[in-house]
């Protein structure tokens, strides 16, 4: 039940739930390489991949920063060899990245269109293709996405259809994965959050008023994630987990850790179907 030795390359990773998912696996000791294209500072989100090393190592882990764009191959084919290379190989591929636009169809420029569909589900496919090659020779090799359970409700896709678009590419690619590597022992899973997860990114897009203040901190997800990438690879693919019921068939009771400043019912998050609503104790407002 440890990661400790394991190497994990993450695209993105350098703030929010993927640097939160890095930090639980450095706490038993594991390699975290951040792909990921903050060198500098964002004027508006805190982190760069070197700031994400520092913290990694602080954890307990061993750290590799670098500067990818996964939006192009020869990046891609530069950061996992580098990986490989330092480490001695690939035993998890987290895909983080991520870009968001909650726009109608109006409102969404092709530029932004093809962002995030480059961004998520080429990204997801590409940085999943490369390292797959290197999690053959692990004894329990995982590929994790960040990305929603394949509820085709029209709500999911009429308010903002091309972020919808490129957030179930991404799960696309772990329906056809894990089926298509299942003979070799690959866990390909998606993992995605029941609530809403207060990040600086999604301060940008909601704000920072009550809604922010009723979601829960990254560190549910990264709970979640530490608890997939335990499991053996070849019980455990082809899921889309939900952060809540990993940890609740974990033991986990107490919730309250995870959202200190909420008041009330908590914000669901996107894309979460009705039956897993139902099905879990939380209280959650009625907003979708």
């Amino acid at each position: 039940m440890s990661l400790k030795g394991k190497t994990i390359f993450m695209s993105g990773g350098s703030r929010g739930i993927g640097l939160a998912i890095a930090l639980r696996a450095a706490k038993d000791g594991a390699n975290v390489a951040i792909g990921a294209k903050t060198a500098e500072p964002h004027p508006k989100l805190e982190g760069t991949i070197y700031t994400a090393a520092e913290e990694i190592e602080k954890a307990g882990g061993k750290a590799l920063p670098l500067l990818c764009d996964i939006r192009f191959e020869e990046q891609v084919d530069e950061a996992v060899a580098k990986t490989v290379e330092t480490f001695g190989g690939i035993d998890i591929c987290v895909n983080n990245a991520s870009a968001i636009s909650l726009t109608n169809t109006q409102m969404t420029d092709m530029k932004r269109y093809d962002l995030m569909n480059t961004i998520n589900t080429r990204g997801t496919f590409l940085v999943s293709k490369k390292c797959i090659p290197h999690l053959l020779k692990s004894d329990n090799p995982h590929i994790l996405t960040l990305s929603p359970p394949l509820d085709m409700n029209p709500r999911w896709f009429a308010p903002h259809v091309a972020y919808s678009i490129a957030k179930y590419g991404m799960s696309l690619c772990t329906l056809g994965m894990a089926a298509e590597f299942k003979a070799a022992g690959i866990a390909v899973n998606s993992l995605w959050p029941f609530t809403a997860i207060d990040t600086a990114a999604i301060r940008n897009v909601i704000g920072d008023g009550e809604m922010a203040k009723n979601s829960r901190t990254p560190e549910i997800m990264a709970d979640a994630a530490h608890a997939i990438l335990t499991r053996s690879s070849k019980d455990c693919s082809g899921n889309f987990f939900i952060d809540e019921e990993v940890l609740r068939e974990e033991g986990v009771t107490d919730f309250s850790i995870y959202a200190p400043h909420a008041k009330g019912p908590l914000v669901p998050d996107f894309f979460v179907p009705d039956e897993v609503v139902e099905r879990l104790p939380t209280e959650v407002m009625k907003v979708w």
